[in-house]
């Protein structure tokens, strides 16, 4: 499907359906819905329980009858039905009431993972049909998360941009609206928090629950290499009691290291399959680091390291695909020499 942005303009409301969160973007409001991408659901009626936020604060604490589901995997839609739920839930009336107030404007732009399959495309817009959209326009997330970036995506330029998802990570070159190159490795915020859970298993003997994570990644931002320890709760795999123990941050480095490690070698990847003069602008322009696992402590140290160029944080990394999706409805982007989702 070829999109152009004055087709976006035509736009009224933009999606981000990611892993992790869904972002929703309407027309002259802005981000009317940022929140996790999940719904518990009672499987012996199939009522809908909680959608987002209170459907999360579910997880691994619900009777057996009651199950939460992430209707989204890797930027892909792959329940259908709960996804179109999830979003109606979401919306709640606001966004009803917008459309029948125009009814001709039932046009809507989704973000889709860069070299996404057909099913996966078609099951983005299917998605959104359900809601009540006449046409749906789909965008290539990377361009869309560059453009919210701030990034020159419309000039004979080359722009690196590594978009950090909760599952999947893409690294990708961009030079006039246009991707150049594109790699995408299984590595996101999710596979990070496993490594983790992992390390405190077998080296502290400790089984975590997921909150328990967030205050390693904490101590990690705030402390320098060698001068941070964290105390985190967790089941002690042989009483099978809570108690805290005191872990060191740089084990913790060293743990989501080789995860890391594969993304680091798709950045070179992509590196290669560019021509000199593009790798030249990247050298002053370096990289930019976007989605919702970009902050992760020391990830940017990491990867200027191993790559020996610039690497930085986009301000608001984890909005930036659907505020750019934004940005080309409201008419706020340069036009592109090709369309939007890079081909």
């Amino acid at each position: 499907m070829t999109v152009s942005l004055e087709q976006l303009r035509r736009c009224s409301v933009a999606v981000d359906l990611g892993a992790a969160r869904t972002r929703v973007y309407l027309k002259r409001f802005g981000v009317i819905v940022d929140a996790p991408s999940a719904v518990a659901v009672n499987t012996r009626s199939g009522a809908l329980i909680a959608v987002g936020a209170p459907a999360e604060r579910m997880v691994g604490r619900t009777p057996g009858h009651i199950r939460v589901v992430r209707p989204v995997a890797g930027g892909t839609v792959v329940d259908i039905d709960m996804a179109r739920r999830m979003l109606r839930a979401l919306l709640g009336d606001r966004l009803r009431r917008a459309w029948r107030r125009r009814p001709t404007a039932l046009r809507a732009a989704v973000c889709v993972p860069h070299g996404a399959e057909p099913l996966a495309r078609r099951a983005a817009v299917e998605t959104l049909t359900g809601l009540g959209a006449r046409r749906v326009e789909l965008v290539d997330g990377l361009i869309a998360a560059a453009v919210g970036a701030g990034l020159p995506v419309a000039e004979p330029e080359a722009t690196m941009i590594v978009l950090c998802g909760a599952s999947t990570s893409h690294a990708a070159v961009l030079s006039l609206g246009s991707t150049v190159a594109a790699e995408t490795v299984p590595v996101g915020g999710e596979i990070i928090d496993r490594a983790v859970v992992q390390h405190l298993r077998s080296h502290h003997e400790l089984l975590l629950p997921g909150q328990a994570v967030h205050p390693l990644h904490l101590a990690m931002s705030v402390a320098p290499a060698g001068q941070a320890e964290a105390e985190v709760y967790g089941r002690d795999v042989t009483t099978g009691r809570f108690r805290t123990v005191s872990v060191d941050t740089d084990g913790v480095r060293a743990a989501i290291r080789p995860p890391l490690t594969s993304l680091v070698d798709a950045i070179r990847g992509v590196l290669r399959q560019c021509q000199p003069d593009l790798v030249a602008d990247l050298a002053d322009r370096g990289i930019t680091l976007v989605g919702g696992s970009a902050a992760l402590p020391g990830l940017d140290t990491m990867l200027r390291q191993a790559t020996g160029m610039p690497v930085r944080v986009a301000e608001q990394p984890a909005v930036c695909a659907v505020e750019g999706l934004g940005a080309m409805l409201e008419g706020r982007v340069q036009p592109f020499h090709r369309d939007p989702l890079g081909r």
